[in-house]
């Protein structure tokens, strides 16, 4: 019994602190959560990862590694679906851009370099926000938790990194180039 205690919690003989049925139950809660086919050993690596990491932290080993593991994968599941929708809108927002709505291919082309070229010229820490909020599709609230800074903070460097793109967007087409 002891011997079956140690082995759920740390893992096989070889040093991988998931064994074969854990792996499994990994699989399928990742599976059932609805991570393709093709996904399902990375899901299975992240789990490890965090379990390594969290015996390297010095925290404890779960009680029940098993069901700790389980309760990851279903994260991670949610985690890969929030990324999915993440990344349709984004594809939406790019295939808006371009409808024939918007400017001519040539037009498209100045205004997208002269979009590179105002994020160029910002400051690293305020185009760091306007890409992890208007391209990444990251809320305010989000980009502060990721970055370690204040709500305030992220709202403060949206505003000014917005009025100086938008300042050099009109700069730009003063000139006639847009």
């Amino acid at each position: 019994m002891l011997r079956g205690t140690a082995r759920r919690v740390h893992g096989d003989d070889q040093g991988d602190p998931l064994d074969a049925a854990q792996e499994r139950r990994v699989r399928a809660v990742l599976a059932l959560g609805g991570v393709p086919q093709s996904d399902l050993p990375d899901g299975v690596q992240q789990v490890r990862l965090r379990l390594l990491e969290r015996t390297a932290s010095g925290q404890e080993a779960p009680r029940d590694v098993s069901a700790w593991a389980a309760v990851v994968a279903s994260r991670l599941a949610m985690d890969w679906h929030r990324a999915r929708r993440r990344q349709d809108r984004l594809g939406e927002r790019l295939a808006a851009l371009r409808e024939p709505a918007h400017p001519s291919g040539e037009e498209a082309s100045l205004l997208s370099l002269a979009v590179a070229r105002g994020l160029d010229e910002l400051p690293a820490a305020q185009r760091q926000v306007l890409v992890l909020r208007f391209f990444a599709d990251l809320p305010v609230r989000d980009i502060a938790g990721e970055l370690g800074i204040p709500e305030g903070t992220v709202k403060s460097r949206l505003h000014t990194a917005v009025r100086a793109l938008r300042d050099r967007l009109h700069e730009v087409h003063e000139d006639g180039v847009v």
